[in-house]
């Protein structure tokens, strides 16, 4: 598969390093680091980030918050690890845009597809924070959202577990890893990979995923050079 314009979806709590909350400088600057070189080679490139390194909204509901209320603070919290994404990529040269589900004005651009696909036409980096601008939808939905918006090829879903596996390789040594799956097998066996509003979405528009680990210096632009160091979901 040729990957001309990719969505590359990112968690907020990657964004921690060996922190523990917040935004570790070193992982933002390897992330960025890692998008500009792989923009430079030609590939049109969106980025979603969640917001779970600050705040997340279901956790809020589990103590009481109100969810709504919960999932707009989880939208704000990708507004901000976006800016600082943003950031560091343009302190490493990249010309970006950042849109938003939400309405933020001055700060980011109202999300709409036609904006977004111009801008990575003229050669810039988006980045597409908010969520979908709704509570009880995920930052993966919104990451299949706006993929199938964008008309990408892919969701290169980065982590830090180099694909998916049978059972957590952090908690069972015998757990397997897949080098390809069906939407079906997926769903079958439980996998989770992405929440199934996100997973749904994709498998009806046909929307493949690629799940690897962001957090290896160089695999981003392993995975766009056609090395298969992950699991794709298709």
């Amino acid at each position: 598969m040729q990957l001309k314009r990719i969505l590359l979806k990112l968690s907020g709590e990657a964004l921690m390093g060996t922190q523990d909350h917040g935004i570790d400088p070193d992982r933002l600057s390897q992330y960025a680091s890692e998008i500009v070189e792989a923009a430079s080679a030609g590939t049109q490139i969106a980025i979603v980030i969640g917001g779970g390194n600050i705040f997340r909204g279901l956790s809020g509901a589990a103590e009481g918050m109100d969810r709504t209320q919960g999932d707009y603070m989880g939208m704000m919290a990708t507004v901000i690890n976006s800016l600082a994404l943003q950031a560091e990529l343009e302190k490493q040269g990249a010309k970006t845009a950042l849109f938003s589900g939400m309405l933020i004005n001055p700060i980011a651009i109202p999300m709409s597809a036609r904006s977004a696909i111009s801008e990575l036409e003229s050669g810039k980096i988006i980045l597409i924070s908010g969520g979908t601008g709704n509570p009880y939808f995920t930052t993966d939905s919104a990451s299949a959202l706006r993929a199938l918006e964008i008309k990408a090829n892919i969701i290169l879903k980065g982590t830090r577990v180099d694909g998916v596996y049978t059972a957590d390789p952090e908690k069972d040594p015998n757990a397997k890893k897949y080098e390809t799956l069906s939407y079906d097998e997926a769903l079958e066996k439980g996998l989770l990979i992405m929440d199934q509003t996100a997973f749904t979405m994709c498998r009806e528009n046909n929307m493949p995923v690629y799940v690897f680990n962001m957090n290896k210096k160089g695999n981003l632009k392993k995975v766009l050079g056609g090395n298969n160091i992950g699991t794709l979901i298709s």
